[in-house]
């Protein structure tokens, strides 16, 4: 699949060559064009796995300075092309000084949180019409409502953190009522290490979620350690776990209940460590795995470019609309908000 979305041209067609044909990009598989972009339209690539570009496609951007970016084909970051100037420096600096701009970094960790408790309602609102009543769905949603109320008023990152906690305390003691199948049980969010195998399964696909997120951020040329409703510490990706949070529900959450309730996921992939920490096993990851990448080919109409795309794409597409909001090119960051 080949699309051109926010003037970067996203190539994931294995096989696939682009090469230069006076000021027109073509992408060519197995001899054929697929698509046809004006140079002067493109921003940059993103290419994902076995994609190759000709010597003078590679010159012209890097003389343009029209980043080139590559991905393996299921995501990770490998590298970028950034040619003689590069304008990494200058979204870095405006990103960090966003961190020391208190009104800026609030408003930007409200918008994290605003699109993790709206998606995260969306999940408990369609768990609540399959089930038809609920009272701890009921009682999630309300405190979600309430949330939501006192976000518009916080006045600190602290508070919005608590905010934050607040709702996904909620949800969590929500959660075991969207599972279907009786031989999983839930009773709370056990992170390090997952005791039982539905924690393990979520900190699975958290980490999965986190890892694309890492090679977005990367991609766009953003530091992925320095974000904004996550507290700086060395080591941790505070960045992509921001931008993790408008995806967290909607996409893992929705997934790992898919792989339970459809039975596509069931004890036997799971082990018991000494210790009693909960793993998948090497059958189960596998199994997980192969429904995440399938999970990441399906489409869905994004809520501002009003374009149909790959789920995969999404955590790109969110990375280029926070460079260019940390860059002055919008007013105000655009979070997913899923429909």
């Amino acid at each position: 699949m080949n699309r051109l979305l926010l003037n970067t041209l996203f190539v994931q067609t294995q096989g696939a060559y682009l090469r230069l044909e006076g000021d027109t990009v073509r992408v060519e598989v197995e001899g054929a064009v697929r698509l046809q972009v004006p140079l002067h339209h493109l921003g940059g690539l993103v290419l994902f796995g076995n994609v190759l570009v000709s010597p003078f496609l590679l010159a012209r951007c890097a003389e343009d300075g029209r980043p080139i970016v590559w991905l393996s084909e299921h995501g990770r970051f490998h590298g970028r092309l950034e040619g003689r100037t590069s304008g990494n420096v200058l979204l870095r600096r405006a990103q960090h000084q966003a961190l020391d701009r208190e009104e800026k970094a609030l408003a930007l960790a409200k918008t994290f949180v605003y699109a993790k408790v709206r998606n995260a309602r969306l999940v408990l609102l369609r768990a609540l019409r399959e089930r038809g009543s609920s009272a701890p769905l009921d009682e999630a949603l309300r405190e979600h409502e309430a949330v939501l109320a006192d976000l518009s008023r916080a006045k600190d990152l602290e508070e919005v953190r608590g905010l934050e906690g607040q709702a996904a305390a909620a949800y969590f003691r929500a959660f075991g009522e969207m599972l279907l199948t009786p031989e999983f049980s839930f009773t709370g969010r056990i992170k390090r290490p997952p005791r039982d195998p539905v924690n393990a399964l979520l900190s699975f696909l958290y980490t999965l979620l986190v890892a694309d997120a890492v090679a977005a951020l990367e991609g766009v040329g953003l530091d992925p350690q320095v974000g904004y409703l996550h507290a700086l510490r060395p080591g941790r990706p505070s960045l992509a776990l921001d931008l993790v949070e408008e995806f967290r529900a909607w996409w893992a959450d929705r997934l790992a209940l898919t792989l339970i309730n459809r039975r596509q996921i069931t004890l036997k992939h799971f082990v018991e460590r000494p210790g009693g920490a909960v793993y998948l096993s090497e059958e189960g990851r596998r199994e997980v795995l192969t429904a995440y990448q399938r999970r990441k080919q399906e489409e869905v109409t994004h809520p501002l470019l009003k374009e149909t795309v790959p789920i995969g794409l999404l955590l790109h597409l969110q990375a280029r609309l926070l460079a260019r909001y940390l860059r002055g090119d919008l007013p105000r960051y655009p979070a997913f908000l899923a429909r």
